[in-house]
């Protein structure tokens, strides 16, 4: 089974967010990694990919056995993804976040 995945404006807010946040904290140090940005997208794009076909391998997020997250390793640490099962058909990640981040935004 394939499933659609889809991202909704919040989440690709958080993306944005959190490319800003690598981008400005780089160009604070003295030779900084400006295409770690990019690295760390193309990680949680790939973390993203693999809902696709396996969205029930990840762990529950509450109560609900459709909302789930994804842990997306990058560097010492990493992202989490906030997604709903949908149906049979389609996953929907409603938030992306940083691990050291208190909560989702």
């Amino acid at each position: 089974m394939s499933f659609r995945v889809r991202l909704t404006r919040d989440a690709e807010a958080d993306l944005l967010r959190l490319f800003d946040f690598i981008i400005e904290r780089e160009l604070g140090k003295t030779g900084g990694n400006l295409g770690l940005a990019e690295q760390a997208l193309a990680a949680i794009s790939a973390g993203i990919a693999t809902l696709r076909s396996s969205p029930f391998t990840c762990r529950k997020a509450g109560q609900n056995p459709f909302w789930r997250e994804l842990i997306i390793g990058f560097g010492n640490s990493g992202y989490v993804a906030l997604f709903e099962i949908a149906g049979t058909t389609e996953v929907i990640v409603s938030a992306v976040r940083h691990q050291l981040e208190e909560d989702y935004h």
